[in-house]
């Protein structure tokens, strides 16, 4: 799996790993109707220097609520495609302030295709 950049390359990052999400998203009607389970990894870069600094929540990310945005768009969202759904989570983590670059790691638990018993990962990085 392709990992995102090392933060010291491009700033302050956080890494929110293995957000647990059912959701309807995929090309076939049942992925759609029926769901599945999928993850989410998240790479988000801010700058921490105030909350380092200051020691007060008010003046970081708050990851907490980035999880529960996630999970419930994930839930509420019917795509055709991992790579819409990706972009729509790119889009929502880029709405935080401060976030200046996202990367998604959006997995597909169990894809139906025959014969294969794996993930599927799609990572996109964002602006």
């Amino acid at each position: 799996m392709t990992s995102a950049p090392a933060p010291s390359e491009l700033g302050d990052c956080i890494v929110i790993s293995n957000i647990e999400c059912y959701g309807y998203t995929g090309y076939f009607e049942e992925e759609r109707s029926l769901g599945q389970w999928f993850s989410v990894d998240l790479y988000v870069w801010t700058d921490f220097h105030s909350a380092a600094t200051s020691d007060d929540l008010q003046d970081t990310l708050n990851y907490a609520a980035i999880v529960t945005e996630v999970q419930a768009f994930v839930g509420s969202s019917k795509f055709a495609l991992l790579e819409t759904l990706a972009q729509k989570l790119a889009d929502l983590v880029l709405s935080q302030s401060g976030v200046t670059r996202v990367q998604v790691h959006l997995t597909k638990k169990h894809p139906p295709v025959p014969n294969f018993s794996g993930s599927v990962t799609l990572v996109l990085t964002r602006p």
